[in-house]
């Protein structure tokens, strides 16, 4: 539901606690104890399982094709107790296998089926876009461009009209409202919920369009051509990841506050449970935070049924400068694809940026019903990346000045200051670098190799992770948080932009690893992703995709990416029970209850599509 999602706060929904009976749909395979990528292994590319056996000396293991005939064989490696899942384990390296097929890897009385193949990815490069065009707001969702007949619904929100919030929130603050209204129809529902969220839309558009953008960068093959996605666009000869990521494009510049308008909004910062003052302002320029229910809607629920008055809440810096970054990176990219969009686009990201400087102080406050709170109380990466896009499209020398001056630049996750953090929908510093590192002709020589050898510092960090742990993951937790596979999936993005600039197999390696987490290398033997490998999730926290709650709503799509494990808020009604009772990397429950764990998300997606299309660009 993404109620509170990165607040800090979390309010049980009265909609998670009616469902608090409604049982989730069974794994037909049983747990194995050893793991794997339970989708396949490329025939040139990396292999390695995890065995979870308290024996302490190796084991001898096999792999056997379909007649039997021993193909490889050699000893595990005891890699011992594995702390964030408790597991005692072996791994096996079976990278020398160069034979394509099914496969049979035996070790330890334990016997796993292992699929080999040139380009095992490539349908779930095709599904991992699924999810966005599914969940378009305002346009119906047509039975001739999805799977099966029952995911094809009325248009939600059609037409998305809304004035601002007016009235008390839930900690009796007084807003005052507005005197106009926005049309910001069209956009991606931002997760389980019906609401949609420019902090979170702005890094997954961003992260679409860098697919697209680090490929025509570094000349690599179009990770998305016109015709590969089966969206409406498809034939209009522009890429489908362009025509996708556009729809979010055309929301944010929708949620922009005409010029001339005043608000009354908080200015500064203010305690937790601190009352609010309220200060008149010219907001022209700003952009609204969000747009949502005025109450949690019931689960489940199409978007066409949702009988709530949707506001639009108010406006701040840091989704202000989400609209400025991505409307500067959509300006260069559609600048001879479509002129007029990319100077519209160009021209709402300079009156944002104009109000942002204006207005630096004005942040996500503010205790609402119905939905995500979003809330961010560092603004330095948002000004750092937003005018860091704008410089790369621009080239303004007073803007390279300004970057300059930023402790932010040319920083990557993993060094000193808030960059440190791994990226994320509060943490975007790292994305004005990598746009930074990808403009050939913007920055001297000795600062953009700067910037990419940061990229590669953070890599680095990431592979020595990964040697720390069990199931050879790039990350070392000790805690895993709310979305804590997106996170890994950026974490994927930087090895992946590291490989670009250094031809490193081993970065290339680590992004693998990665994607074998998600897909069954892992404590739980799961694949994270509906409709891949013997114990796809299936009971995604949705909405619509809500077969286990109502079997006249439908089973989600292939190629979603759930949440994940998450020990570090457990608010929902089956985390609640497990609190206490499990390690990180054991979490997480595949029920449609369990927001915190299992709830599905753009931004989690997103850079699930970036690494699909990284791994398999053909």
């Amino acid at each position: 539901m993404g109620q509170e999602r990165g607040a800090g706060r979390f309010a049980l929904s009265i909609a998670a606690v009616m469902l608090a009976a409604v049982p989730a749909v069974a794994q037909d395979h049983p747990l194995q104890t050893l793991r794997l990528n339970q989708v396949g292994f490329e025939t040139e590319g990396p292999k390695a399982a995890t065995l979870a056996d308290p024996r302490t000396t190796p084991l001898p293991w096999t792999v056997a094709d379909e007649t039997g005939a021993i193909v490889l064989s050699g000893d595990t490696t005891v890699t011992g107790l594995d702390a964030t899942s408790g597991d005692h384990v072996h791994t096996i390296r079976f990278d020398a296998v160069r034979t394509s097929g099914d496969l049979i890897l035996t070790v330890g009385g334990q016997r796993r089926t292992v699929h080999v193949s040139a380009s095992p990815f490539a349908d779930l490069k095709r599904d991992a876009m699924v999810f966005f065009y599914e969940n378009r707001s305002g346009v119906p969702i047509e039975a001739e461009h999805v799977a099966r007949a029952d995911l094809a619904r009325p248009a939600g929100h059609a037409p998305d009209r809304a004035t601002c919030f007016s009235g008390e929130d839930m900690r009796g603050n007084v807003w005052s409202g507005c005197d106009y209204t926005l049309d910001v129809t069209g956009g991606w529902y931002d997760a389980g919920d019906h609401g949609k969220y420019v902090v979170n839309g702005g890094i997954s558009a961003w992260t679409l369009l860098n697919a697209w953008e680090r490929a025509a960068t570094q000349r690599f093959a179009e990770p998305y051509p016109d015709g590969s996605a089966d969206i409406p666009e498809a034939g209009n000869g522009v890429s489908d990841l362009l025509d996708e990521a556009r729809i979010e494009v055309e929301f944010l510049l929708a949620m922009q506050i005409p010029e001339g308008a005043r608000l009354r909004v908080p200015v500064g910062r203010f305690a937790r449970d601190q009352a609010l003052t309220f200060t008149e302002i010219d907001a022209g320029g700003l952009v609204h935070h969000k747009v949502h229910d005025v109450r949690w809607t019931a689960l489940p629920m199409a978007p066409a049924d949702d009988p709530e008055t949707r506001y639009l809440y108010p406006p701040n810096t840091a989704a202000t400068l989400n609209m400025v970054a991505v409307a500067a990176q959509a300006a260069r990219i559609w600048k001879t694809i479509d002129p007029a969009f990319s100077a519209r686009a160009l021209a709402a990201g300079r009156r944002g940026l104009a109000a942002a400087r204006r207005h630096p102080d004005i942040y996500a406050l503010g205790d609402f019903n119905g939905g995500g709170g979003y809330g961010d109380d560092d603004l330095s990466d948002e000004f750092y990346w937003a005018m860091a896009e704008m410089f790369v499209t621009t080239d303004d020398p007073a803007l390279l000045t300004e970057l300059k001056a930023s402790p932010l630049y040319l920083t990557a996750p993993g060094m000193s200051g808030r960059a440190g953090a791994d990226i994320g929908w509060n943490s975007v510093g790292a994305l004005g670098t990598i746009s930074l590192a990808l403009a050939d002709d913007r920055l001297p020589d000795a600062d953009r190799n700067r910037a990419r050898g940061a990229l590669v510092a953070s890599a680095r960090t990431y592979l020595a992770d990964a040697q720390t742990q069990g199931y050879g993951h790039p990350f070392a937790g000790p805690d895993y948080s709310w979305g804590s596979n997106g996170n890994l999936m950026n974490r994927a993005m930087v090895l992946g932009l590291a490989h670009d600039f250094t031809d490193e197999t081993g970065f290339r390696n680590g992004v693998v690893s990665a994607l074998d987490y998600l897909l069954g290398r892992n404590p739980l033997d799961q694949s994270y992703v509906t409709g891949y490998g013997d114990r796809p999730m299936v009971n995604p926290h949705h909405r619509f995709w809500a077969h286990s709650a109502d079997p006249a709503y439908p089973k989600p799509p292939s190629g979603v990416l759930s949440g994940g494990p998450n020990n570090t808020n457990m608010s929902d009604p089956v985390a609640q029970t497990m609190r206490g009772n499990c390690l990180p990397q054991k979490c997480w429950k595949d029920d449609i209850r369990a927001f915190t764990q299992n709830e599905v998300a753009v931004n989690w997606n997103a850079p699930f599509v970036w690494v699909a299309a990284f791994l398999s660009p053909d």
